[in-house]
Order: structure tokens, then sequence, then C-alpha cells
């Protein structure tokens, strides 16, 4: 359990965190978000004991972050924005090192660092110099130090930032295996991150918490959550005979694509594509989407 009661921040008079306050249970993954600058890395380094708080309290399984500071990173897994390591090192020597700084020997050293290689999957790189690897191993060497004592609670700045689809695809898959039975936390920017891993979000801008939920709550807050899309293989479709339907709030095209939005949010799917087929309208696809995170998000920060 992660309790945060009102926390705040000051860099001279700048504020950085403001009055902050939530608390994450066991099972949780969480996406913490924002804009840059918002607070997000700042609020994960008090969590993590490398920042001093200004003011509020931080408590780790009943245990006070500033009172009680070498028992909270024992639970702890912490992997900071880029994912820094010795690049001179291999894997295999580094993993070695950090074991040994988290008090492992013998035997079990050597099980724990088994263990992460294979969870993480850095078997095929681990004789290679870290400074060598790519984005997206160097990644996974991140993840392999933060989890090897097995922590409660797994902080990840900016995880997947930087990565291409495939290495942000392998970064999240690996987020979700080892997520079990933990807290993980996963501070962003990224909005996809969001319904990729996590089954919560909370939402900072200028220091303050502005949005707790699930990502199917932040998602319905878009104006296009279950709205429908239309795309049409050819141009000149006429579309105007979606207003005819009942509940249609306005419809978007440009050409070869139209969106239909609902007056209550409700979900016009099956009305449209019979509507679609009655037409002989040359389609290529149909979709309810899912809201627009993108649009939301600006709304809601920007409104902060």
């Amino acid at each position: 359990m992660i309790e945060i009661k009102n926390v705040s921040k000051l860099f001279g008079e700048f504020c950085a965190v403001d009055d902050l306050s939530f608390s994450i249970r066991p099972g949780e993954v969480v996406g913490f978000l924002g804009p840059n600058g918002a607070g997000k890395s700042t609020t994960m380094k008090m969590l993590t004991g490398f920042l001093p708080l200004t003011s509020g309290q931080i408590t780790i399984d009943g245990l006070d972050v500033v009172e009680q500071p070498l028992a909270i990173k024992q639970k702890l897994g912490y992997l900071p924005e880029g994912a820094p390591a010795y690049g001179d090192m291999t894997p295999a020597q580094f993993l070695d090192f950090i074991a040994e700084v988290r008090g492992f020997s013998g035997e079990k050293k050597r099980q724990r660092i088994a263990k992460v290689v294979k969870d993480v999957e850095l078997g095929a790189v681990l004789d290679k110099p870290i400074e060598n690897l790519s984005k997206g191993f160097k990644r996974r060497v991140g993840l392999a130090q933060a989890i090897i004592h097995d922590p409660k609670v797994l902080v990840l700045d900016e995880p997947t930032d930087g990565l291409d689809p495939n290495q942000k695809h392998q970064v999240r898959q690996l987020i979700s295996n080892i997520s079990n039975d933990r807290i993980v936390i996963v501070s962003t920017h990224i909005l996809e991150e969001v319904t990729a891993v996590c089954n919560r979000a909370i939402i900072i801008a200028n220091g303050k918490k502005i949005f707790d939920a699930t990502p199917l709550e932040l998602q319905a807050k878009s104006e296009y959550f279950q709205a429908v899309t239309i795309e049409f293989t050819e141009k000149g479709v006429d579309t105007d005979v979606l207003l005819s339907l009942q509940g249609v709030e306005r419809i978007e095209s440009d050409g070869m694509k139209t969106t239909v939005l609902s007056q209550q949010g409700d979900n016009l799917y099956m009305d449209i594509y019979q509507l679609a087929e009655r037409e002989q309208w040359p389609v290529s696809t149909i979709y309810a989407e899912q809201g627009r995170l993108d649009d939301i998000f600006r709304q809601l920060t920007n409104a902060a």
C-alpha cells in the first residue's frame, strides 16, 4: 500500500508538486500521466527517496520514506528515465553488481540473476557491453535491475520513451508479465501506455492531481467515445443521410472517412452498419472508436 498525503515540493519559489494526495493498492498498475514539467518525475523521486519532501507524507507498506528510507528502498524497484547503467559493463556484470548491492551472494545471487534474465529475455546479450545495446535492450537491463530483489513496488519513469513501436510492445509486454501481485507505477507522457498496460490512470498538471480513475473512464470523457468511423474505398460518398439516424449529434467527413458522433455517447454501430449496407456504400472498414485520449488529455491539462 502506498499513501501520498498532501505532498508538496518547492524549488526556491517554484512549486513543482502542489498538495498531491492519492493511494495505491497491490495489484494496481497505475499510469502516472502529465505533460512535460507537470511534476511526474519529481513525485517519483520523492516516492523513491531521491528527493526530500517540502511538506506532506509518503508511506509505503506502513513505512515513512523520510523516517525509514533504507527499509523503503528494500521494498522498491526503480527504473529511472533513460534506464541509466554503467555502459562499459555487460548485462551479466551489471546484474551481478546490483545483486550484491541488494544483499545477495552465492547460490541465491545466481538464482535471482538467472530468473530476471529469463523474465526480461536478456540471454542473447548478456556478454555484450551495455553501451552497444539497442534502446530496447537497455530498457530490459534497467527492468532486470529493478526487479532483481523481487520488490513489492515497481516504479518505472518513462519506460518506453524513445523506443520504436516494436521495442515499445516488447517492454510493455514485459511490464505486464512482471506486474502480478506488485504495485506498479508507470510515469509517462505517452497516452497509449495507459490503455496498453495500466488499470488505473492518474493525471497531474502544474503539480496538481486533475484525474484519477480507470483508463476506460478516461476514454469515456472524450466526445469521440463510442463514435463510429467509416472508411471508404472511393471519394464522393454522400453521408448526410446519417444525420437522420436517431441519436446522431453530428458527422465529420474528409471525403474518404466519416466519423459519426452520438448525442449521449451511445453506441450507434449497428444502426450505422445497417444504413451503410442499405445505401451500398463502398466501405473498406467500419469501427467504433474508444475515445481520443489526446483530445481529452489536452482539455484536462489546459484547464488545470
